[in-house]
C-alpha cells in the first residue's frame, strides 16, 4: 500500500471514526486506556455476546493516530469471534513492534506498518490495543 493511500485511510478514520460516542448500556464492558507521555485518554465500551464482539464504542481526547487506529481496529474486530479478534490484535501489536506478523489478516491496519520509524507514535497506535486486549484476555 503506498503512502498516499495510507494517509487517506488514516485521515478518513480520524475525521469520521467508527464507533465514536459512548452509549448508556450496562451490557458493555467499560475500560479506559491512556498514554503516560501525551494527551491520549480514551474510554472504551465493548459488547460481547456468545463469544462474538458485537460492538466497540469509544470517546475521549486523542490524537489523529490514536483515533484512526481505534476506528480501524473497531472496523476489523466487530463481528469477529473473540479468538479471531485476539489473533488480529496479536498480529497488529507484532507489526507495530516490528516483529513477524500476518499482513493478510490486518487489512487496513497495515497503514501503521512503518509507525516504528516514528517512535513517539508507537504508543498512540497501542492505546486501543491495550484496552481491547485487556478485556479479551479476561475472557
Amino acid at each position: 500500500m503506498d503512502d498516499k493511500i495510507k494517509r487517506e485511510i488514516i485521515l478518513e478514520n480520524y475525521s469520521n471514526p467508527i464507533g465514536k460516542g459512548l452509549v448508556n448500556d450496562d451490557n458493555y464492558i467499560k475500560i479506559n486506556s491512556r498514554s503516560q507521555t501525551c494527551i491520549d485518554n480514551l474510554d472504551f465500551q465493548i459488547k460481547i455476546e456468545d463469544s462474538i464482539i458485537k460492538d466497540i464504542r469509544f470517546d475521549g481526547e486523542a490524537c489523529a493516530i490514536s483515533t484512526s487506529a481505534t476506528s480501524i481496529l473497531i472496523n476489523n474486530l466487530v463481528g469477529k469471534k473473540v479468538d479471531e479478534a485476539k489473533k488480529i490484535l496479536e498480529n497488529y501489536k507484532n507489526m507495530i513492534e516490528e516483529k513477524e506478523y500476518d499482513e493478510n489478516i490486518l487489512k487496513d491496519l497495515v497503514v501503521y506498518s512503518n509507525i516504528s520509524k516514528q517512535p513517539n507514535r508507537i504508543n498512540c497506535c497501542l492505546i486501543p490495543y491495550n484496552a481491547i486486549n485487556k478485556v479479551l484476555e479476561k475472557l
